[in-house]
């Protein structure tokens, strides 16, 4: 791979709260800061809430080559070194896999992880790569409204409000693109993280939506059980997009995980 400083784009991120410790919020592989708008609205509060766009995605610029997951970790690191020290991490889905990585690659800059319906990547089997090197493919094909309309609903439990379902899939059609799109899917499709996990040394809290049908709860489970200082939740009635389907329980278990973890106060 290029070196990350030749290649790395400059990034837009959402940035709420002025006091505490920094939380860093990486979204999934569909989507963009916009889907935590409901962290930087209740979470500012007490810390400092920063979501980033991707390299590649939404209002970020497209990288000048080919990022693997070193490198969309490095960026994270990056980010973190310009707003200080080090961050608490929060990574949705393909940003979980970011913040393991993240976590492996630069222990000092990670007070804690908070990984939401995530895995160890989809290179733990071969037919799931094969299915996320091919989403590639299919959003040249179909463009990003039609892949948006195709893949959004899924991510959301069966029963999700109509207003929930469309905001998704207007995220996501905002927000992938090609190359970003297919570096990040290459990157989803190489890693296997099982080998690494135990070495993480980070507290870390794994929540997993109950009716999860992306990655699953087993695979949270396998991650939970891998780290060695790890708390894990089931976020009932709620799909893989659990911080957006039920924000209040979740800033609620993301909140007591600061608590202990930051020692923020009971109240802003």
């Amino acid at each position: 791979m290029t070196p990350l400083a030749s290649i790395a784009p400059a990034l837009h991120v959402e940035e709420a709260g002025s006091d505490g410790p920094l939380l860093l919020c990486l979204h999934g592989i569909g989507s963009s800061s916009a889907a935590f708008a409901p962290q930087l609205a209740e979470l500012s509060a007490y810390v400092r809430v920063v979501a980033w766009d991707a390299p590649g995605y939404a209002k970020s610029a497209d990288p000048e080559g080919p990022l693997d997951l070193d490198g969309f970790a490095d960026a994270a690191a990056s980010l973190i070194r310009e707003r200080g020290a080090s961050a608490h991490v929060l990574g949705v889905s393909w940003g979980g896999v970011i913040a393991l990585r993240l976590a492996v690659r630069h222990p000092d800059l990670v007070d804690s992880l908070i990984v939401a319906d995530s895995s160890a990547g989809s290179g733990t089997d071969p037919a799931k790569a094969a299915a996320m090197r091919q989403r590639a493919a299919e959003l040249a094909e179909l463009g990003p409204r039609a892949f948006a309309e195709r893949r959004g609903p899924r991510l959301v439990s069966p029963d999700a409000p109509p207003g929930l379902v469309g905001r998704v899939v207007d995220t996501m059609a905002a927000s992938v693109r090609l190359p970003g799109y297919a570096y990040a899917a290459e990157s989803m499709a190489g890693a296997d993280l099982r080998p690494e996990i135990p070495a993480i040394t980070a507290p870390a809290l794994v929540l997993c939506g109950d009716q999860d049908r992306v990655t699953g709860v087993e695979a949270s489970q396998a991650i939970a059980g891998a780290l060695h200082r790890a708390a894990y939740v089931i976020v009932k009635d709620a799909g893989h997009l659990a911080n957006q389907e039920r924000p209040e329980a979740f800033n609620a278990w993301v909140l007591s995980h600061l608590r202990i973890t930051a020692r923020i106060p009971e109240r802003p």
